[in-house]
């Protein structure tokens, strides 16, 4: 965990109250909008609180990642139009931001409050929407210019199924777009971060674009997780506006590795 005093964390939690703020502004909008609802404002909304809960986990800010993934199910949706946004839904996403600012505002004591009943009311609104493709046979992508890191993980996760490699971003995108065409989606995507010709965080943005263009949103795609050295934290938190899932610090731990795609229902 990085001190919430490191000067990081503290551009991370004035950037939270400017995303904030938008997202209040956006939700609003929203709810004017009725059933003609702005797509943009919404995939805005969208991608501020997963950025939210992503550079949340990069501090142990439990609570805030916890709220803000709430709140980004929710909206994933309304993007998806599973459900609309109607305004009682967009009144408990109000309420459930004023919280998160509350959260955000008292950092280090955040994981010790009370968020039992927004998290309800949220889940309330969020039947659980579970992919439904096969996962007994995972495809996963392994993004590495490492030798020794590529090794590793590719003999881990082969294990788990078909594990192909790429050994930069560039590579990565090309082989993500060819597994589209052909129609095998890519179920895990490891990602490193600094790599040359593509850097991971462009490759990353390109994969979700390509998934988009598919009509497959992030909340149904690839799952990411970046690979990075600890120097790189802070490119981390950049690579959470690019929608990844999650990041593990090098040299990587297998377990937690494992850890990650149980959470993510790729195994069990």
């Amino acid at each position: 965990m990085i001190d919430l005093d490191d000067e990081l964390a503290q551009e991370y939690l004035a950037e939270c109250h400017e995303h904030l703020a938008a997202i209040e502004t956006d939700l609003l909008a929203i709810e004017k909008g009725g059933p003609e609802m702005d797509e943009n404002l919404v995939d805005l909304v969208f991608r501020s609180l997963h950025w939210i809960k992503g550079g949340a986990g990069v501090f142990d800010l439990v609570k805030v990642a916890g709220l803000a993934e709430r709140m980004e199910d929710l909206m994933a949706l309304i993007r998806s139009h599973t459900v609309t946004a109607t305004p009682d839904r967009i009144r408990v996403l109000l309420r459930a931001a004023d919280r998160l600012r509350g959260l955000i505002q008292s950092p280090g004591v955040s994981n010790r409050a009370d968020t039992v009943d927004v998290m309800a009311a949220l889940a309330s609104l969020c039947a659980q929407q579970r992919d439904s493709r096969e996962k007994s046979h995972l495809r996963m992508l392994l993004v590495e210019d490492d030798f020794a890191s590529r090794l590793l993980l590719q003999t881990f996760l082969s294990r788990y199924g078909e594990c192909h490699v790429a050994v930069n971003g560039r590579e990565a995108v090309e082989a993500f777009r060819a597994a589209l065409e052909r129609g095998q989606r890519y179920d895990l995507i490891c990602m490193d971060i600094m790599m040359p010709e593509m850097d991971g965080r462009e490759a990353v943005r390109q994969v979700r674009a390509l998934e988009e263009e598919h009509g497959i949103l992030s909340t149904s795609g690839a799952k990411i997780v970046m690979t990075t050295a600890v120097d790189d934290v802070k490119e981390v938190i950049r690579c959470f506006k690019e929608l990844c899932d999650a990041y593990l610090i090098k040299p990587i731990d297998l377990a937690k590795l494992l850890d990650q795609m149980k959470s993510f229902q790729l195994v069990q």
